[in-house]
């Protein structure tokens, strides 16, 4: 079988960083993406009700889970730019998967 000379996959890896703090009843994730030509950072919090059993892994993945679905947002228009800039039609954007809660 022939195929071209240069036919191994390009493999690139990204560095995620995630960091967690509480400060109970508040807790802060903090994510910070580095592509290796850019790095990206994202934020989100979690407040837990004064009248809820403190449980700290609810928090952390609130937290976590939010800050991952804005780092997602802010890659899709990252493309969405990348996209435009090269001449490509637009297209609709896809409806969101979970609404901002702002």
């Amino acid at each position: 079988m022939t195929g071209p000379l240069n036919s191994r996959p390009a493999v690139k890896e990204w560095r995620l960083n995630l960091y967690l703090s509480e400060h109970d009843p508040d807790t802060t994730a903090r994510i910070i993406l580095d592509t290796g030509d850019n790095v990206l950072e994202s934020h989100a919090e979690a407040r837990r009700n004064p009248y809820d059993q403190a449980m700290p892994e609810i928090g952390d993945e609130l937290a976590a889970g939010r800050a991952l679905i804005a780092m997602g947002r802010m890659l899709l228009r990252a493309a969405d730019g990348d996209m435009k800039a090269t001449g490509a039609a637009d297209t609709d954007a896809p409806a969101p998967l979970w609404q901002p809660r702002e």
